[in-house]
C-alpha cells in the first residue's frame, strides 16, 4: 500500500536528507549545528532549529523520515501546507525547548535529529484522524497515550541514549498547536483529547513536584 504524499513532505524530508548527509562527512558542520547546551548559552540560539535536521546516522534519519512519510498526509490534508510546515517547526523548537529545561544546566549535553517534529506530526494526526489504528491494531489515542507514557519513563530514568523529552516536547508542541488551528476537535472529540491531554498533565504535575 502507497501513501500519498504532498510536495511540501517531500522538501522536507528532501531538506532533512542533504544536511543530514553533509553532518555524516563534515564534523564540523556537525558540531556547528547540533543542538549543544552550552553553544545555546553563548548565544547560538540557531541551534534549537539547524539541530532539527541533523542525524546521528542513516538509521535514525530513516526512521524519522518513515514515521514523517506515514502521518504527514493527515495534518496537510486536513489543516494545509502551510499550516503543516508551521506545526512541523513549532514542534521541532517546542521539543528542543523542553529538551533545555531539561538539560540547561549540563554543558556538555548535545542532541540532533527531527524525532521532536515527527512526534508533532504523529500527535496532531492522532487528534485530526482519532479512528486511525497504528499498526493496524492499536487506537491512535491508545498509541498516542502510550508514547507520551513511555517518554515520561525514559525521562525520569534516562533510558537509552534517546531524547525522550525532545519526543515529549515535540508532542505538546503538537497538540496545542493542532487545537489552535482546529478548535472543532475539542467539541468534536472530546474523549480523545482529554485522553491525549493526561499524560502531559502528569509531566508537569512531576516537574512542579521535583520528582523528574
Amino acid at each position: 500500500m502507497f501513501y500519498s504524499i504532498d510536495l511540501v513532505t517531500i522538501a522536507i524530508i528532501a531538506i532533512t536528507c542533504i544536511i543530514s548527509f553533509k553532518g555524516f562527512q563534515d564534523l564540523e558542520f556537525f558540531d556547528r549545528y547540533k543542538f549543544n547546551i552550552y553553544g545555546i548559552q553563548r548565544g547560538e540560539h540557531f541551534r534549537f532549529f539547524t539541530s532539527g535536521f541533523l542525524h546521528l546516522d542513516l538509521q535514525h534519519l530513516f526512521v524519522n523520515m518513515l514515521t514523517l512519510y506515514f502521518f504527514a498526509n493527515i495534518v496537510v490534508s486536513s489543516l494545509g501546507d502551510v499550516s503543516f510546515v508551521i506545526l512541523y517547526i513549532v514542534s521541532l523548537l517546542g521539543g528542543n525547548f523542553l529538551s533545555y529545561l531539561f538539560h540547561k544546566d549540563e554543558y556538555h549535553y548535545s542532541a540532533i535529529g527531527a524525532s521532536g517534529a515527527v512526534s508533532g506530526i504523529l500527535y496532531s494526526s492522532i487528534l485530526l484522524s482519532p479512528e486511525m489504528m497504528i499498526y493496524g491494531i492499536i487506537p491512535g489515542y491508545v498509541f498516542g497515550i502510550g508514547y507520551l507514557v513511555y517518554s515520561i519513563y525514559g525521562i525520569k530514568n534516562r533510558v537509552g541514549n534517546i531524547g525522550h523529552d525532545a519526543h515529549f516536547g515535540g508532542a505538546v508542541a503538537g497538540y496545542a498547536t493542532t487545537l489552535i488551528y482546529d478548535y472543532r476537535i475539542i467539541l468534536n472529540e472530546p474523549i480523545t483529547v482529554i485522553a491525549l491531554l493526561i499524560p502531559i498533565i502528569i509531566l508537569f504535575v512531576l516537574m512542579k513536584l521535583g520528582k523528574i
